[in-house]
């Protein structure tokens, strides 16, 4: 299968199966339409016409088409289909990755939370250091050989259980090199409780910081409010720009929301690279579809069209000198990712895995409170094999709707939350979110081909 679009001024080719990636001219580009289904004389005759070509040249351009697909890089067939399962079994119930709910209580009071602002459908909590060690020693027992391990610190808001951040992160430390393991904390805040203390410990034990900002303030503080329903933009914008600025260059995101009230979220973009911000990501909202935030048909074209001129933005801003990065455009044409996460999926409820404040474990941070997926705890392991056999299988090709699905290799059947929380099953498609992931991945492409070709 191929697919074929024209953005940023390319005619792009993709196979789907083989991952080549294929910048053109309009003759090969018409010749690669016709290629499958039309005779090779016939398309000799419509592209020498159409583009003013002699029959030599009109010839050449179809054998250059033939000669990519029989060298597979073209019109390749799928031969993983038979490996998904194989290939999930090699790393069956190795968990590499932990999001730890140190706090399932909050400072703001957004109301698009999809964790009922941090209580995630229950009672406020505070993990317990026990709890938290717990937890960090169930990643090292439960890892089998892997060496890096991977831990988000995760609410709510987890600053408000900051001491106990500070002491897992002083165990971790004290335990991982004889246990052969190196511990890679991520740090998600809305930023309200970051001060120097903060802004010195994230920036000295976290490998990345996801900071939670929506864009332009009137944006921002339509939903980020604190209980007597003041905006937190004054206040959280600064320290965000102090901690960026002291952090020397490792890894960090603005992680912003976009809704119904402001799909023209590229603004949101423009704003955030004005107050100094170049390490971004705009998420859309997730939510039934009656919520006053849900994205209409509407808004779902704004956002396209938005994602297209951010393409041409980043390229633009990349030939200036003035490049910055958008976390869904982060794409490697010569290398990843690979087979193994391409057929697999993200590894929810079988790799990955969230601790909430009393030591429960489920498939991820978005179904903490369901009960129907409730994996185990901390200290009996996981005792719902059930469920976890359900996301061991949860891959691609255990989605019939995917079968056709040029993009299927890079989204690897989706989020199995949103195809949940939209149909009932995690071997859904959150079609909403599939027709938003297609256009980020042509974006994302584009600007990676205007990179390599230096155009950037």
């Amino acid at each position: 299968m191929v697919h074929r679009y024209k953005l940023c001024g390319y005619n792009i080719v993709l196979d789907t199966c083989s991952g080549s990636v294929h910048a053109v001219d309009d003759a090969a580009y018409d010749v690669i339409g016709m290629f499958e289904n039309t005779p090779r004389d016939e398309i000799v005759k419509k592209i020498s016409k159409k583009h003013g070509l002699s029959q030599k040249e009109a010839e050449e351009c179809y054998g250059e088409t033939k000669a990519l697909a029989d060298a597979g890089k073209l019109f390749s067939k799928d031969t993983f289909a038979p490996l998904a399962g194989k290939l999930k079994e090699k790393n069956r119930r190795i968990i590499k990755a932990l999001c730890l709910h140190v706090a399932h209580t909050c400072n703001l009071d957004c109301s698009y939370c999809f964790a009922s602002q941090g209580k995630y459908h229950g009672e406020r909590a505070l993990m317990s250091y026990e709890t938290g060690k717990r937890a960090l020693d169930f990643l090292i027992e439960n890892s089998g050989e892997r060496h890096n391990l991977e831990v988000d610190f995760f609410g709510g808001e987890p600053l408000m259980n900051f001491d106990v951040v500070k002491k897992l992160v002083e165990y971790a430390r004290s335990v991982e090199g004889g246990k052969g393991k190196n511990f890679r904390f991520t740090l998600t805040t809305n930023g309200v409780l970051i001060d120097d203390e903060v802004i010195d410990f994230a920036n000295r034990e976290m490998s990345n910081v996801v900071l939670s900002l929506d864009g332009r303030r009137e944006v921002h503080d339509r939903f980020r409010v604190d209980r007597s329903g003041r905006g937190s933009y004054d206040v959280v914008v600064p320290k965000f720009q102090k901690l960026v600025a002291a952090r020397g260059g490792k890894n960090y995101y603005m992680r912003g929301t976009f809704t119904h009230h402001n799909p023209d979220f590229l603004r949101d973009i423009e704003h955030m690279l004005s107050l100094g911000f170049s390490e971004l990501s705009m998420e859309p909202v997730v939510c039934k579809k009656d919520d006053p935030s849900a994205l209409d048909e509407g808004d779902l074209k704004i956002v396209e069209e938005q994602y297209e001129k951010l393409a041409e933005l980043m390229i633009r801003r990349e030939r200036e000198g003035r490049a910055f990065t958008f976390y869904h455009y982060m794409i490697d044409l010569g290398g990843g990712p690979c087979i193994y996460k391409r057929i697999s999926g993200c590894g929810s409820g079988s790799e990955y895995m969230a601790v909430t404040p009393t030591g429960e474990l489920y498939p991820c941070h978005q179904f903490v409170g369901e009960k129907r997926f409730l994996l185990g705890n901390i200290w009996d392991g996981v005792t719902n094999h059930d469920v976890q056999r359900e996301f061991e299988n949860c891959s691609v090709y255990a989605r019939a709707q995917c079968g056709d699905c040029w993009a299927r290799l890079y989204c690897s059947g989706g989020c199995a939350a949103n195809a949940y929380h939209a149909t009932g099953s995690v071997f859904g498609v959150y079609e909403d979110g599939c027709r938003l992931f297609k256009k980020r991945i042509e974006c994302a492409i584009a600007v990676a081909l205007a990179r390599a070709f230096g155009d950037g």
